[in-house]
């Protein structure tokens, strides 16, 4: 079993892939989709749950979304159906730091994918160049709520700590007009999903071929989150605009 389907199986409770409860999903899109009818992207939708949830609150809006992965667009097209906003959405199969579009967007989001375009700041400088006039960027990346361990560092990367992760933004041209640091409630039940829920699935599956992977899955993932981030790691969203139009 490859890493997409056991995030697809961590993530059957827990669709949004990042530490954000349903009410923290729905007040973020409030604050980002400039209205009814916006066009919106999504760079690294996976199974799309932001665009989808964004189509059935905003009847007029059109979405697109852009990922490597052919079975999780596939879901989300499924879903998309399901829900009778697929005439409004469209996918893309390719990698999103390569993506181009001939129009822009008046809304780009990139929560939690910020790994595809090399960082935080690479990613706004991806997601500018999409941006429509007066357009909005939703954008969600770790930060380090105290030193990391080096093995933390190891684990996911050179992230900054929350007010320098703030001044880098702002020092890229962009302003914070909303966001939303997520509790330990959201971080602790994102990572339930990958540790739980896999161990869950794996004791309800004794005869399958991939239960012990998955059960290793899960078990390295409890590891790395309890002794290696979770007293030091938090999540920020952030609203941004530019700050020069």
């Amino acid at each position: 079993m490859d890493r997409q389907q056991i995030s697809r199986l961590a993530h059957a409770d827990h669709p949004i892939a990042a530490p954000l409860d349903d009410g923290s999903v729905h007040r973020l899109l409030t604050r980002a989709v400039p209205g009814d009818g916006a066009h919106v992207l999504d760079l690294g939708c996976g199974g799309g749950e932001w665009l989808l949830r964004a189509l059935r609150a905003y009847p007029g809006l059109t979405a697109e979304g852009v990922d490597t992965s052919g079975s999780a667009l596939d879901r989300a097209r499924a879903q998309a159906t399901r829900l009778a906003v697929g005439d409004r959405l469209t996918l893309h199969h390719r990698d999103a730091a390569r993506f181009t579009a001939a129009h822009r967007f008046d809304l780009v989001l990139c929560v939690g994918s910020t790994h595809a375009f090399g960082g935080l700041s690479a990613t706004l400088a991806a997601a500018r160049a999409h941006l429509a006039p007066q357009g909005r960027v939703l954008v969600g990346d770790g930060y380090w709520e105290r030193p990391p361990s080096s093995e933390a560092v190891d684990m996911l990367g050179d992230l900054a700590d929350l007010p320098t992760t703030l001044d880098r933004v702002v020092a890229d041209g962009w302003t914070p007009v909303g966001g939303h640091i997520s509790t330990r409630q959201e971080l602790d039940d994102y990572e339930w999903s990958w540790t739980g829920a896999l161990a869950d699935w794996a004791l309800r599956h004794p005869d399958d071929p991939d239960r012990a992977q998955v059960l290793e899955t899960a078990g390295a993932h409890r590891e790395s989150w309890l002794r290696g981030y979770r007293d030091t790691l938090g999540f920020l969203c952030l609203v941004l605009r530019p700050t020069h139009a």
